[in-house]
């Protein structure tokens, strides 16, 4: 907790708001998508799904990769509890939808579906978006298509399996506007997943990696694909870092507060 609260304090002291922003890209980005009032409807949508998964009280037993839940002692956990504690937060979901939102991705890759929050936050973001999302454990993911078919989201397909053998399959012969990583928070499977994922993407596709500063892996995985000669933008929200390979942008980095 203390190195935690140590790398906020880091974040906050480097970042900027919009008026340090010099690249015209990444000022409208900040301005007109991070900065931008947030969509009621949007809300109520995803605020929806995420009390159709507090209400549910049900107990699984849930299969973990990499590192392990900081929060749970035993792997048999309520629904609601994982909702509650686990999920993406009402902020986050916001902020997510609004980038979906904002880009457009059509062709959507996501690492770690679990019961499908930040799926369902990228779909209501962008209704005709197609979405690929990798989950490890079979019994979340039938939580998560349990949540899928009753909201009525079409063109979501989970696909269940260890990353390693799943997202070969994935990106082979694919092209993603968007990926999504969220899932096994350690230094060698990031940079892993990442490498792969870059024979999938095009010139405007763009990544988001959650929970950057999660711990010291994280950190470092973060500053390694920064370096990455196919990156050329970065913008580090403390929450998440987010990735363009823009051919014909200089290589900046920057950090954001929101």
């Amino acid at each position: 907790m203390i190195s935690i609260i140590r790398e906020y304090i880091k974040f906050i002291s480097k970042s900027s708001n919009q008026h340090g922003v010099h690249s015209p890209f990444v000022y409208h980005f900040v301005t007109n998508c991070l900065y931008k009032k947030r969509n009621n409807e949007f809300q109520k949508l995803f605020l929806n799904c995420k009390n159709q998964l507090l209400n549910n009280k049900k107990t699984i037993t849930v299969k973990e990769f990499g590192i392990g839940s900081t929060f749970f002692k035993t792997n048999k956990r309520s629904i609601a509890r994982i909702a509650k504690i686990a999920g993406i937060t009402n902020k986050k979901a916001s902020i997510l939808t609004g980038i979906i939102h904002y880009f457009k991705p059509l062709n959507i890759l996501e690492l770690g579906t679990s019961l499908g929050l930040s799926t369902s936050s990228i779909k209501i973001g962008n209704k005709k978006s197609k979405i690929i999302t990798l989950e490890g454990c079979l019994e979340t993911s039938k939580i998560a298509q349990q949540l899928f078919d009753h909201q009525n989201f079409d063109g979501v397909d989970i696909v269940i399996g260890d990353f390693a053998e799943t997202l070969p399959l994935a990106v082979k012969n694919n092209l993603f506007d968007f990926i999504y990583f969220d899932g096994n928070h350690t230094k060698k499977a990031t940079l892993e997943y990442f490498k792969l994922s870059l024979s999938s993407i095009h010139n405007d596709s763009f990544f988001l990696f959650d929970d950057i500063y999660w711990n010291y892996e994280m950190k470092q995985a973060w500053e390694e694909i920064k370096k990455h000669p196919s990156v050329t933008i970065t913008v580090d929200t403390y929450q998440w870092g987010i990735v363009f390979f823009r051919k014909e942008q200089q290589k900046e980095h920057f950090t954001i507060r929101i």
